[in-house]
């Protein structure tokens, strides 16, 4: 019996990889995580219907509390948790893949797009972006992202900032660049913001922290490190 774990990609039900469908198709039971991020179309009835397996919503409760069942289940029968994005770019699901490995159950991991990836759209170089961060919902007390951002600001790097997700309330760039004024970033410094990477409602913005807002969900942040003269060039095309 398998446990698969298959990134679904960043869009909708069809970004995933047919090396994934052929998965999803063998399990008897598939389960899609919704914690660390979502579809950028994410539709449930569209993902039944081309998938042709009843899907169960899994909170984060869902996937560490009843681990051990999941666990079981997969001892038993083919199991699959569909995740958004690429299955590692939350470090989340590691804890599941070492219970597993510790069980004996054999693991498939299931690649595709992730947002680590797909920011390279931008212009910005990805091997020029330093540690990636997320911005949580509660964080009057929080000093630790914008510390992250100072560390790599002072390499020249870029920094990612990803936007926390609370069940259906999910972060916007507006959001996150007004934790970031108030940490004490300058209100001119110029960011990016990206909305819905992969999907055909995409969006990206560059304007200063103080002026950013976008509509569509999930969204990132993007401060800009020292520039490289085609970043420039490439930046240009959204401004």
């Amino acid at each position: 019996m398998v446990l698969y774990l298959i990134g679904l990609g960043l869009g909708d039900e069809h970004d995933i990889t047919l090396k994934g469908l052929d998965a999803i198709k063998k399990c008897a039971k598939v389960y899609l995580e919704s914690y660390t991020s979502r579809l950028s179309n994410e539709n449930i009835p569209a993902l039944e219907k081309l998938y042709g397996k009843k899907i169960i919503r899994a909170s984060r409760s869902t996937i560490e509390e009843q681990e051990a069942q999941i666990l079981r289940e997969a001892q038993e029968q083919d199991i699959a948790i569909l995740i958004p994005g690429s299955p590692f770019s939350a470090t989340t699901h590691m804890e599941l893949v070492l219970s597993a490995r510790k069980k004996n159950i054999t693991l498939h991991i299931i690649e595709n797009a992730s947002i680590l990836t797909a920011v390279g759209i931008t212009g910005l170089f990805l091997y020029k972006f330093g540690r990636v961060t997320t911005i949580p919902f509660e964080n009057k007390n929080i000093t630790s992202p914008y510390e992250v951002y100072l560390e790599n600001n002072k390499q020249g790097l870029h920094t990612l900032f990803l936007l926390d997700i609370q069940g259906d309330k999910m972060m916007s760039a507006k959001e996150g660049c007004e934790y970031l004024l108030k940490q004490g970033l300058p209100k001119t410094t110029k960011v990016i913001a990206c909305a819905a990477l992969g999907s055909n409602k995409q969006e990206i913005q560059i304007a200063e922290a103080q002026k950013i807002k976008l509509s569509p969900f999930p969204q990132c942040l993007i401060v800009p490190g020292k520039l490289n003269f085609k970043e420039e060039e490439a930046l240009a095309l959204y401004t």
